[in-house]
């Protein structure tokens, strides 16, 4: 079986974020760089199915690959370096400018998947991993987006990932098939069976994430990382229009009435919220 994951190089979370001079971007001067944390999840989790695959012996006879896809500027190298450090296998790095028109922040969802879904064409994979959504822009549309483009079958929200058959051992034949565990709301869960090739967007959570070993770092170094150019920016279907740190508004609002009135009022503001609240 060949994975491939697409990953992506985003701000660390306790990193100082400002808002760029143009009012529509972000000033990336003092930023530090890490991998997208729902990326990391899909990565854990094709890390795993590869170790699985491999342990119970591929039909086609083939050890499991794991290949990693990423857009990004030069400074996209050292997150790929981690991930090759945690055991994927090989890298595939689409190289945008740094800024301005070729770059990765200048394209819309449409334009990154598109990136991704060219630079996956060549690989045939039997399945394509990405994380649900990206911690800087979390639009959560990048991966289906690329499924489309690719006109493979896909599924969000995955929380479990299994080969039809590996719990027991056996060898499947015919068409290659997997089960997955959707996670929904209130607790609830879906197992979908689908077939490959597909394309899964992986939820957060899902397993305990590995640190890259010593031995791993070093391997990492021998690895292949194969730079491709991107492709020029095309016109965009979606626009950033504005940049603004969330305003915060403190605002009191006296409830009066009788005890009864007030309870029934303090109810219906915090189901307004969102809250549950049991009759």
């Amino acid at each position: 079986m060949k994975i491939l994951v697409a990953i992506k190089q985003v701000p660390e979370r306790d990193a100082a974020v400002r808002v760029g001079a143009d009012g529509r971007s972000i000033d990336e001067g003092d930023a530090s760089w890490t991998i997208n944390e729902p990326d990391a999840y899909a990565l854990e989790e094709a890390l795993q199915l590869k170790e699985r695959d491999n342990e119970q012996g591929n039909p086609s006879g083939k050890p499991a690959e794991v290949v990693v896809l990423c857009a990004g500027p030069e400074r996209a190298a050292s997150t790929i370096r981690e991930a090759l450090a945690k055991g994927a296998d090989r890298a595939i790095h689409i190289v945008t400018a740094d800024e301005g028109e070729g770059s990765l922040a200048a394209r819309d969802t449409l334009g990154v998947a598109g990136l991704l879904a060219d630079a996956a064409r060549g690989e045939a994979a039997d399945l394509i991993l990405t994380g649900l959504q990206s911690d800087d822009l979390g639009a959560g549309q990048t991966g289906v987006v690329m499924a489309e483009l690719l006109g493979v079958p896909h599924a969000t929200l995955i929380m479990q990932v299994q080969r039809v058959g590996e719990s027991a051992g056996q060898q499947v034949s015919g068409e290659a098939r997997i089960r997955v565990k959707r996670e929904l709301e209130d607790g609830w869960f879906q197992h979908v069976e689908m077939p490959l090739p597909a394309l899964l967007t992986i939820q957060s959570g899902g397993n305990r994430l590995r640190y890259a070993t010593l031995m791993g770092i070093k391997k990492a170094k021998t690895k292949e990382t194969r730079a491709v150019e991107a492709a020029a920016a095309g016109a965009g279907v979606a626009e950033i229009v504005r940049v603004y740190p969330p305003e915060k508004v403190k605002r009191t609002e006296m409830l009066t009435g009788s005890a009864e009135e007030v309870a029934a009022q303090m109810v219906e503001r915090l189901r307004e919220a969102g809250i549950r609240v049991r009759d």
